[in-house]
């Protein structure tokens, strides 16, 4: 049997090597792919005011037009943040509203940011109102005559169009909370102002004719100073399998997720050689030699697991020894290195027998390519490699089941960042391992039949 399959595992790593295109695909798009993702990540998931917009500093129109409070308590938060170019003039003149919004529209700039007039009078008059509401002795609620709230105008926010969403809930929900901070210190001051009254207002009440200057000079002067030392902190942990305790980075998402994107793109280049064999009667020529089909599909299956272990090794090692060089954290192995080899290697298996699959139904090189690039794209998009399983609707959810991507993908991730071995992993690689078995089985079917390996 040996005897038989090796030189068939050497004629295809012979054809393969000599396609030198075929090979700058296999092995540099998923460390290309690996190495972009990753970057661009490691950019939005800084920590930061604006955590979803990253390290790099976005330019900001600012306009305060009420001068007041408000508007410069606001700008400081921003520069503090220190995510935010904060912009007030171009090429030394004023902006207006109009010319921010123009500039945003073009693109220019990602958003701008405006204060209305009278918001700081509004701002204030209100943070009293809420005082005078929270605090009362009786009488003196209904002897102000500050009754009704004063509506304060809404901070306004220009978005460049192409912004997505989650940058501009980013943005909207970090301007709310640097509000709310501004709010409580204005309500606080209001509080301490107000307190003082209420009291004198209170023992008045309750002395009656004892009430003099004199008592009111006896009572103690109130200050209040509002102490911002937050009570309570949040620690992030990570919900993990094993006993690891670091926190999972992004490489270590991107690694298992564009690795194993490669690796099923090599359907391309195998459903092309099964084809073009085919199509040129070499496949004919080797049956006619003493060996079986059987063995000829598994000299190719056993050719490009090796080119895809290739693969997997190769994006490993730019995950530990490149990609720090470039400013990311060290890939992490995980738990167990060797469930990981295992996973590469059940993960192989699947992708060689979808490729030996195309190759068999195809009837042109074209339609191999064409659709064995677009299904595993559709396969990525629906098994989590683009985007997370959790943040798609429930129906992709449903559909993400089917995908061999997905298999592979949570197979990976429990191993690199949640703790998993070879028990937890189990059942992922279970699949992997079935849908090899049926795809190459009805290839082989397909092979087997009468008249179905003529020239098409």
């Amino acid at each position: 049997m040996m005897g038989k399959l090796w030189p068939n595992i050497l004629k295809e790593l012979l054809l393969l090597f000599r396609d030198y295109m075929g090979l700058l695909v296999i092995f540099l798009m998923p460390v290309a792919l690996v190495i972009v993702v990753t970057l661009v990540q490691q950019n939005l998931m800084q920590q930061g005011f604006l955590g979803s917009m990253g390290e790099t500093k976005t330019k900001t129109f600012f306009l305060d037009r009420d001068g007041q409070t408000v508007g410069p308590k606001l700008e400081e938060i921003l520069k503090k943040a220190n995510t935010l170019e904060i912009i007030k003039e171009l090429k030394g003149t004023t902006i207006d509203v109009e010319t921010a919004k123009d500039a945003v529209a073009r693109g220019d700039y990602q958003l701008a940011i405006i204060v209305p007039e009278g918001t700081t009078k509004a701002f204030i008059y209100n943070a009293k109102q809420a005082a005078r509401n929270s605090l009362s002795s009786g009488d003196t609620k209904n002897a102000s005559p500050e009754k009704k709230t004063v509506v304060v105008p809404d901070l306004i926010v220009y978005f460049d169009p192409t912004v997505t969403e989650t940058v501009r809930t980013s943005v909207k929900n970090s301007l709310k909370m640097a509000l709310i901070d501004i709010e409580t210190d204005e309500k606080i001051k209001a509080f301490a102002a107000r307190l003082p009254i209420e009291i004198e207002a209170a023992e008045k009440k309750a002395m009656g004719d004892m009430w003099s200057d004199e008592v009111k000079k006896s009572l103690p002067v109130l200050s209040i100073a509002w102490d911002k030392t937050p009570i309570m902190a949040v620690k992030e942990n990570a919900a993990q399998l094993g006993k690891q305790t670091k926190i999972p980075s992004a490489i270590q998402q991107n690694i298992p997720a564009w690795t194993l994107f490669g690796m099923f793109f090599i359907v391309v280049p195998l459903g092309g050689s099964l084809l073009r064999e085919r199509q040129s009667g070499m496949l004919v020529r080797l049956l006619t030699l003493p060996m079986s089909c059987l063995t000829i599909l598994t000299g190719k299956i056993v050719a490009y697991v090796l080119i895809c272990m290739a693969q997997f090794g190769l994006v490993l090692a730019v995950g530990k020894f490149l990609l720090p060089l470039l400013g990311t954290a060290v890939l992490e192995v995980g738990s167990s290195p060797m469930t990981l080899i295992i996973i590469a290697l059940s993960a192989a298996l699947a992708a060689c027998g979808y490729g030996i699959l195309l190759g068999t139904m195809a009837r042109t090189y074209e339609q191999a390519s064409s659709f064995g690039a677009v299904s595993v794209v559709i396969a990525a998009a629906i098994g989590g490699i683009m985007v997370p399983v959790f943040a798609m609707p429930s129906l992709m959810q449903k559909i993400s089941l089917f995908s061999p991507l997905s298999w592979g993908l949570n197979a990976f991730l429990d191993v690199f960042v949640r703790g998993g071995n070879i028990r937890s992993v189990l059942s992922d690689v279970t699949l992997l391992v079935l849908f090899f078995l049926v795809t190459t089985l009805t290839a082989w079917f397909n092979l087997s039949r009468k008249g179905r390996i003529r020239i098409q």
